[in-house]
């Protein structure tokens, strides 16, 4: 589309009032040093992507309906449009009704760009080459313009270039396997782009990929729009902060193959961030603390580097005489008040004089950082050298040297206050901290401890067992281990109680020889590896910790760096995340709409974090269809030998002369049980930690002939306006059928009995007051144009479709859950499908459900109200 070059964003300004809709306004800026590209997912008449290349101050823009593919061989229409400005790079929001575009916006990717040539030639003929630095889109691509300039509208294609990024789309669909924003990340992280095929890597699900420097950069133009310009690409001018946290590294599982990473040695020490104010350094621990009186000299020395303001991040160690961190020769450097002999090495710098460059790239904050410290560093404040080199054998070479290992980081990622996967930390041995909470006498020793009995918190909080070590002191360390630990000596055990599978198992010597201890001590152990059940193996003790808090130490889990999709070598399709292998992918499951199997595996990896925690802790029910909707299909409660990776088999007693019952609780077993051709998920309505006590009540509004959608609707408003009354606060879903659920949540208090009966009076009643609308009576005669409340899934052992589970029926409905207030803009009970469901989600900024698993409601009130009493002891 023709533009006015002498003011390229005239045409984009005249589309918009900028009083109504709050897209940026913008202004044709200056040139960059890097030129940033942005794709942005629109939600308007139709779904598109817009496809945006900044060129000499502005954002060039197609809109593209199907969005990218890796796939060379599909080529994608591209609709030239108006150039935009560099501040639409940031932007993510509700375009209003009536107004140019309105609809949902999200940033999909974002990220920089190279021309391959000339770019400003290429767009006069027709054909532009580039390469793509994002978190999702990487490589070589090109646009082709395929009508003549000057037409009304001007078609392009846009196509992957033949790279060892390329993918056939069978393998990996990029619009389906990453659907979110990379801004919002709508509860959960961005996965990781895809990356080379060589020495491929999946990546783990939930991984979060790198933040750019230059998509950053657009944002960070536009909100210095006219201001005064640094030197620091993605620099932003504001107040020095009061207070920052630092950026944590995620265990890494192996080595990165792919991505622009740099290499750091992992500093075997405490953690120190340094602000600087009016001149003046101090220093503050990880956990907040104040340290600067402990280490005068190293402040002495911070003072001397000549910053006015700043945020500096390193670690502080005592170098042994092999130039090797020494942990235990710091914290003797504590103990005895004599600190000259730590060295501070910095590593980041946040902010200096004048400007925050967390948003900058880890490349330009080095650089920074590097030409500031060359001026001003000493002995005792040290630049920490990074290395741009083979991680392999940087790894093997920190190892035979004795140290703790190495630190990956993204060089074009920003600094996050938060434990990222863009810093990576890869150990020699497997290392962590762990609750002292208890230990056992050393057999021959005055005095001394034998072994530590080490614990971690579960993701519930709870202290658990974790193993214990019994080496890695001296006799004079294990007498001072012993004077310090015996202060917090208490007669109970702190573990949980639950949690502890065989009491006395601490040592060699009998149960009873323990001494307990207030889990308050955190100890770094070095250890072999972890047992099935969750006990460390060969261990050895490092030292007292006393940086972190005790209630902070959970069980470090490794996370696969970020990689690549599957290789084309591979005999059958993966997973884009779970790694699972599908057999007969390309298998056709529903005839009307031509939807795969692989269709439905993907589907649930992609709504892997929104379905778990409706599926966690609760028995499932299979709803399996090998031959697809129209086939035959096959129920099924227990465990029998299916096959499923990672499927849970609960304990037998749960459900006395049952087979034992199954939960589907983590996105590996999510994935292989669609795999093997499972197609729904139904809950009970119970936990299996609480069994006969259900922890909902679901009323299925199922609509009989002849009944209208609005019919449904109202009906949905009525149930919940009684159940209001009752003061009973209810959630909706669409069934992924022909109508809705209501669900109820509520303190697990009432057996079952007693729970079905009340539902059972809430429906008796509204037939009883609208008999026009309600019957309580199932069968298809009995409800014609009228509604069945199916108070039937609320008995022991019932199950209910469950939230995100397609369901095996022609179109494959979603069962959805939504806002209130969106039920009028509903059309059916299967608005969403497989394949348009997870779309959907990725505008969603918020689950609707949020309050729902906080609210725990008993029925004592309600059931007053509606004169009702249960006819079993039980209620």
């Amino acid at each position: 589309m023709p533009n006015d070059r002498r003011e390229p964003l005239a045409h984009y300004w005249s589309k918009r009032d900028f009083k109504i809709t709050s897209e940026p306004k913008g202004k044709h800026a200056k040139p960059a040093r890097s030129l940033s590209f942005v794709i942005q997912k629109h939600a308007a008449t139709r779904l598109h992507y817009d496809f945006r290349l900044e060129l000499d101050g502005v954002l060039l823009s197609w809109a593209v309906p199907k969005g990218p593919s890796y796939d060379p061989t599909v080529k994608r229409m591209a609709i030239h449009v108006e150039d935009h400005p560099l501040a639409y790079g940031a932007f993510e929001g509700t375009i209003p009704p009536k107004q140019y575009g309105a609809g949902k916006v999200i940033v999909w990717d974002n990220g920089t760009w190279t021309p391959v040539g000339n770019p400003r030639e290429g767009l006069k003929i027709g054909k532009l080459v580039f390469e793509l630095h994002g978190q999702k889109m990487a490589g070589l691509w090109e646009l082709v313009r395929i009508a003549k300039p000057g037409d009304r509208q001007q078609p392009w294609l846009l196509f992957k270039k033949r790279d060892a990024y390329a993918r056939p789309l069978s393998e990996y669909d990029v619009v389906a396997a990453l659907p979110d924003s990379v801004i919002s990340k709508p509860l959960g992280q961005v996965a990781a782009r895809v990356e080379p095929d060589a020495g491929a890597i999946e990546p783990a699900a939930g991984n979060s990929g790198p933040v750019a420097p230059s998509t950053k950069d657009a944002k960070s133009r536009a909100a210095r729009d006219g201001a005064s310009h640094s030197d620091i690409a993605g620099a932003i001018k504001a107040p020095l902060p009061d207070t920052l946290s630092p950026q944590l590294a995620t265990l890494a599982a192996g080595i990165p193959l792919a991505g622009d990473w740099i290499y750091e040695a992992k500093w075997d020490g405490y953690r120190i961030l340094t602000r600087i104010e009016k001149g003046r350094p101090r220093l503050i621990t990880r956990g907040g603390h104040d340290w600067s009186d402990k280490m005068p000299d190293i402040v002495d020395d911070l003072g001397k580097l000549g910053a006015k303001s700043a945020w500096l991040d390193g670690e502080i160690v005592v170098l042994g005489k092999a130039g090797v961190p020494d942990f235990n020769a710091l914290q003797k450097a504590f103990d005895r008040k004599s600190t000259d002999t730590i060295v501070y090495f910095l590593f980041d710098v946040l902010y200096l004089d004048g400007y925050d460059l967390r948003s900058a790239p880890l490349s330009e904050r080095r650089r920074v950082l590097n030409a500031f410290l060359d001026r001003n560093a000493s002995d005792r404040v040290r630049h920490s050298e990074s290395f741009d080199a083979d991680a392999a054998s940087l790894l093997s070479s920190a190892c035979a040297i004795g140290l703790e290992g190495i630190i990956a980081k993204r060089s074009d990622a920003r600094y996050e206050s938060r434990r990222t996967e863009t810093w990576l930390k890869l150990k020699c041995k497997q290392r962590q901290e762990f609750v002292v909470c208890g230990f056992v006498d050393r057999t021959n020793g005055a005095s001394q401890v034998g072994s530590l009995i080490l614990g971690i918190h579960d993701d519930n909080g709870k202290l658990i067992p974790a193993g214990s070590v019994g080496t890695g002191w001296s006799a004079d360390e294990s007498h001072a281990l012993h004077q310090k630990l015996i202060k917090l000596q208490t007669p109970q055990s702190p573990f949980d109680p639950s949690t502890v599978k065989q009491p006395g198992r601490w040592s060699r010597r009998v149960a009873g020889s323990e001494r307990w201890l207030l889990p308050r001590a955190v100890a770094e152990v070095e250890f072999a590896e972890w047992t099935p059940d969750g006990q460390i193996r060969h261990a050895s003790f490092v030292a007292l910790r006393t940086d972190k808090p005790a209630r902070a130490i959970t069980r470090e889990v490794a996370a696969k760096p970020a990689g690549a999709m599957p290789t084309r070598k591979a005999t059958a399709k993966r997973a884009a995340s779970s790694g699972i292998r599908v057999t007969h992918g390309e298998r056709v499951i529903d005839p009307g709409t031509g939807l795969t199997k692989l269709d439905l595996v993907r589907y649930y990896e992609s709504v892997a974090e929104w379905i778990l925690p409706h599926l966690q802790g609760r028995p499932c029910s299979l709803v399996r269809g090998p031959a697809g909707v129209t086939g035959q299909l096959f129920f099924q409660k227990h465990g029998e030998k299916i096959g499923i990776p990672g499927i849970t088999e609960l304990d037998a007693a749960l459900w006395p002369g049952h087979a034992a019952l199954l939960e589907i609780d983590t996105a590996e077993a999510l994935a292989g049980a669609a795999q093997m051709n499972v197609i729904e998920l139904h809950t009970w309505n119970s936990t299996s930690r609480n069994i006969d006590k259900p922890d909902r009540i679901v009323f299925d509004l199922d609509p009989g002939e002849g009944t209208t959608w609005q019919q449904v609707q109202e009906a949905a408003t009525l149930v919940r306006t009684m159940l209001s009354e009752l003061s009973l606060e209810s959630w909706l879903k669409t069934s992924g059928g022909k109508g809705l659920h209501v669900v109820v949540p509520l303190a697990p208090r009432l057996e079952y009995d007693a729970v079905k009966e009340f539902s059972q009076a809430i429906v008796q009643h509204l037939a009883r007051t609208i008999p026009s609308r309600f019957v309580a009576r199932s069968g298809a005669a009995n409800r014609v144009g009228k509604l069945f409340v199916d108070y039937l899934r609320n008995g022991h052992g019932a199950t209910t479709a469950a939230a995100y589970s397609a369901r095996s029926r022609p179109g494959m409905g979603v069962s959805m859950p939504v806002r209130w207030d969106e039920l009028y803009e509903l059309q059916s009970g299967a608005q969403w499908t497989i394949a348009s469901a997870r779309e959907y989600l990725s505008f969603q900024s918020t689950d609707p459900w949020a309050a729902y698993w906080k609210t725990k409601q008993t029925l004592t009130v309600a059931m007053k109200k509606l004169g009702f009493k249960p006819a079993r002891s039980g209620a």
